[in-house]
């Protein structure tokens, strides 16, 4: 199997798994995978799919620019940019990025603030923070609607090879060295803003 099968595959599974959560309502969302350095290139799906059905055209394979780099009728995913400066500005190996309830109106909620703080809860650690006093902060950038533009702002927030960004009344997009850990991030932060809404939720009656 070569690589581009494998890494095929692999998001094929990570897709499958997130579909299953219901995390791709109304088509939304889109997934990324690389598949080489230098040059770059990576998998990423193709707009406007059913992921919640496996076929032969979900994913293209895409260059650092997120041009196609076989002739195809399939357009890369909206968001195909942001995914772009992971890959041109991280070392990371999979980027995944979904539009839940949960996660929007935690972005609405703190979106003022610019980003979200959490403290305390287990499920930091997820990122790679152990310490009993240790704070995970994720950012809340303008939904930009000229896509450049948001991949501009968004660049700004890629200081290591894992993390997350929450894009408002839009998005998360999470990235990590490979797909179990980008998916890994992507549970846990989805863990967290449910938490927070059901925090908020008793603290406001």
């Amino acid at each position: 199997m070569t690589a581009l099968q494998e890494r095929w595959q692999e998001l094929a599974d990570v897709k499958d798994e997130l579909a299953l959560r219901d995390w791709f309502m109304g088509t939304s969302g889109n997934l990324a995978i690389k598949v080489q350095g230098s040059p770059t290139e990576f998998l990423v799906t193709a707009s406007g799919k059913d992921k919640r059905k496996r076929t032969a055209e979900d994913f293209l394979l895409v260059d650092a620019n997120g041009q196609a780099i076989e002739d195809t009728h399939l357009k890369p995913s909206a968001e195909t940019l942001l995914h772009c400066e992971v890959y041109t500005k991280t070392a990371a190996g999979c980027s995944l990025h979904i539009h839940t309830v949960a996660n929007n109106v935690i972005s609405e909620i703190y979106g003022n603030r610019g980003k979200i703080e959490f403290q305390g809860l287990e499920l930091i650690k997820a990122f790679g923070l152990w310490d009993e006093d240790a704070v995970l902060t994720i950012p809340i950038i303008p939904n930009h609607a000229h896509i450049p533009d948001l991949a501009e702002e968004f660049q700004k927030h890629l200081h290591g090879d894992s993390g997350a960004v929450l894009i408002r009344n839009h998005g998360i997009t999470v990235w990590g060295k490979n797909a179990f850990e980008a998916k890994k991030l992507l549970e846990a932060s989805e863990f967290l803003f449910q938490y927070q809404l059901a925090l908020y939720q008793i603290q406001s009656q």
